[in-house]
């Protein structure tokens, strides 16, 4: 899989289960709508010190982010 991929599928499952719309997120990060918006949707590229911030704003471990989803058996 695609690792921008991944990172937008976890950022949105992440936030949408802390119940965060895109603007609240946007809001509490400090990054755009927009730009979450094309992370989201896996086409972008962010640098390890975003992947932190991101992850801080959602009160999760950065590895989070990057973590394959678990297979199902």
């Amino acid at each position: 899989m695609d690792m921008r991929v991944l990172v937008g599928e976890n950022v949105k499952r992440i936030r949408q289960k802390a119940g965060l719309t895109q603007e609240q997120f946007a809001e509490k990060s400090g990054f755009s709508q927009q730009y979450l918006s094309t992370l989201e949707r896996g086409r972008r590229n962010p640098s390890i010190v975003t992947l932190y911030e991101l992850a801080c704003a959602l009160g999760v471990s950065h590895i989070e982010l990057v973590r394959p989803p678990k297979k199902r058996k």
